[in-house]
């Protein structure tokens, strides 16, 4: 009997802590770009096309849920003009993460070496101020 006892304690605390702890959904990651003086049209043709087709890419692959482009007003030469926010599934998304962005930028931009090339590119364009993963919370 104090086994049943202990066992429907235990289920019943169980149960509250589920119900009182929000649910995790969707995780998002947010890179933090600065366009170099006068770039800015050049980095947004790239983000137009070759971005998009990778995030394309990615979205067909089931890598990704979604992307977007928001471009805020810098308030200083260190912050950021435009952020790319691309939202997963969950954090079993980022599993493998290396070899799936190879394999799609294979596939968009003919050659790893070339998508190389490209990276070393734009750097001409714009700095990654920096960026960061967090996990959206859907609140019962």
């Amino acid at each position: 009997m104090n086994i049943k006892r202990n066992s429907a304690a235990f289920a019943a605390f169980i149960g509250l802590a589920v119900i009182g702890v929000p649910a995790f959904a969707a995780v998002v990651n947010v890179a933090a770009i600065r366009t170099e003086y006068g770039k800015f049209d050049e980095y947004v043709k790239y983000l137009d096309t070759t971005w998009k087709a990778e995030q394309e890419a990615a979205k067909r692959a089931g890598d990704i849920v979604s992307y977007r482009v928001v471009r805020v007003e810098a308030r200083g030469e260190n912050d950021a003009n435009i952020y790319l926010v691309t939202n997963y599934k969950n954090w079993a998304a980022f599993d493998g993460a290396t070899a799936k962005a190879d394999a799609i930028a294979k596939q968009v931009e003919g050659t790893l070496a070339a998508s190389n090339q490209g990276a070393v590119d734009r750097a001409k364009m714009r700095r990654i101020l920096g960026s960061w993963t967090g996990q959206e919370l859907d609140l019962k």
